[in-house]
């Protein structure tokens, strides 16, 4: 029997092969309600993620053993005795390398289950720690890896050197949203209709509150995201004809009322499994070629994929399990309530208010407002890393274990010291007036340091500096503002106000 989590849903974890299941190879599928248990994801997660093991059970049909249990352990006892949805066979089991340090845990402690390779990404980690080991111990650039990812597997190639002569266009991806638009009025983004799986899903999971079982954060609305294989299928299919060719430019930008922008919203599919990240970056590779998007754009989507993706899924395994109790900057602070509960209504703070809401209604936003807006508020409260990054994992729909613990730790709250960067990822409120529409209708003023209207993200930023001044004064990409400090007006007034600030919200 083989084993699927509910994050390998997708053909290449059925192929038959030295590391994979035979065609005829019974499959098991456990639904764990001890997993909702433990933590309060949001209930939109909750409700992807069932709604996409149930259709991918479905799909296999007799082939699977569909297993509800309290926990994994209890569901692997019952598929032994026959006691699923299927017929159970005790013979012993196989699975692909979990993704997770506490799945993979308890799939070696299990003396039945035999543990195959990972699936789903484009390096094997076997392949990455040589890699590393090639490196002797310097820093482990992700653009050095992203080079080497693209030579190995020939992506945006031209005879051994990267298209048009460059490896990276980020340059050409910084662009401002458009000032005369609410929107980037593009093609609109896949949305997959509901059938009675969801209904069923939703029945549950109001159950399962109702009783007091389990709780959830966020609301659950119609899914947003594909639960499908064919539903994952078709969304790739809608960005690459009618979105990739303006994703580039405004990859880093935000719009109030266009959260997506030019997005793909394929990271759900690709974590739940039922994308497999080579299809995506040759399909968009393609479109370079065949003319239908520029450069810059494709470039960008790839590195998302072949560069971050990936770089994020290695580090998370090389580090090691007890990255996730990295604290460099000792920052201890529990979060607020409002902020643990999604409460944007509390926030008077027009970007982080808007951001909020958004994943309040959707558990998702895209990169920019994860980092430079949620991240970067909790690093300047001095929020517990650890704290923010499970708040991340259960929140997000598309978050899981081995996502957040290096996207969080490492790069948005600076815990690990610079391991994985090169500098704390802040900024006052001038990049996000920059880089969006958010400022113009808020109560507080960007270049505003102190007062009524104080920025919050600009007070934020410079009483982080000061407080971490001696470990960043050495920091060659924030040495400058740290400087500064002792030239700028008004810091003992920044330090009073951010005090007396506390945890309300901003």
């Amino acid at each position: 029997m083989h084993w699927l989590f509910g994050d390998q849903l997708g053909p290449h974890f059925l192929t038959p092969g030295n590391d994979g299941p035979g065609h005829n190879t019974p499959l098991l599928m456990i639904e764990s309600r001890s997993v909702f248990r433990r933590r309060r994801f949001h209930r939109a997660k909750a409700h992807l993620v069932l709604s996409a093991m149930r259709h991918r059970a479905a799909e296999l049909g007799d082939r699977v053993t569909y297993v509800r249990a309290d926990t994994y352990r209890d569901g692997l006892d019952r598929a032994a005795r026959g006691g699923g949805d299927g017929d159970g066979d005790g013979d012993g089991v196989s699975v692909h390398h979990p993704t997770s340090h506490a799945a993979l845990r308890l799939v070696r402690a299990l003396p039945q289950v035999t543990v195959g390779p990972a699936r789903g990404f484009l390096v094997p980690i076997a392949d990455f720690a040589a890699w590393a080991d090639g490196h002797g111990g310097k820093r482990l650039r992700q653009e050095d890896f992203y080079h080497w990812v693209r030579r190995e597997h020939d992506l945006l190639m031209e005879g051994g050197r990267p298209a048009a002569g460059r490896w990276n266009l980020d340059h050409d991806n910084r662009e401002p949203p458009p000032r005369d638009t609410t929107s980037l009025q593009i093609g609109r983004p896949y949305r997959p209709r509901e059938d009675d799986i969801d209904a069923e899903v939703r029945h549950d999971l109001d159950r399962w509150e109702r009783d007091g079982d389990v709780s959830f954060v966020g609301r659950d609305g119609p899914r947003l995201f594909p639960a499908t294989r064919a539903e994952a299928r078709r969304a790739l299919r809608r960005f690459v004809e009618q979105r990739l060719a303006t994703f580039g430019p405004y990859e880093d930008a935000m719009l109030a009322d266009d959260p997506v922008m030019s997005h793909s919203l394929l990271s759900s599919s690709l974590n739940l499994g039922l994308l497999d990240p080579a299809e995506c970056v040759e399909q968009a590779e393609q479109a370079w070629r065949e003319g239908r998007a520029p450069l810059n754009s494709v470039e960008g989507f790839v590195r998302q994929i072949a560069g971050w993706r990936e770089y994020v899924w290695q580090l998370y395994w090389h580090f090691g399990e007890d990255y996730r109790n990295s604290n460099a900057l000792d920052h201890t602070a529990p979060l607020p309530g409002w902020w643990s509960e999604l409460d944007a209504d509390a926030v008077r703070a027009n970007c982080l208010r808007t951001v909020l809401a958004q994943v309040r209604d959707t558990g998702w936003t895209h990169h920019i407002p994860r980092l430079m807006i949620l991240g970067s508020h909790a690093l300047q409260r001095g929020w517990n890393p650890a704290a923010v990054t499970d708040w991340f994992h259960r929140c997000f729909v598309d978050g899981y274990d081995w996502v957040m613990l290096p996207n969080v730790v490492g790069m948005s709250q600076y815990a690990d010291g610079g391991r994985m960067t090169t500098k704390p990822y802040t900024s006052g409120g001038a990049y996000v007036n920059r880089m969006s529409d958010l400022c113009g209708p808020c109560v507080y003023r960007p270049g505003d340091r102190t007062g009524e209207h104080a920025c919050p993200y600009t007070a934020g930023y410079w009483a982080f500096l000061d407080r971490h001044r001696e470990r960043l004064a050495g920091n060659h990409r924030v040495a400058r503002p740290v400087r500064q400090l002792d030239r700028l007006t008004g810091l003992a007034e920044v330090r009073e106000q951010e005090h007396a600030r506390g945890d309300t919200p901003p």
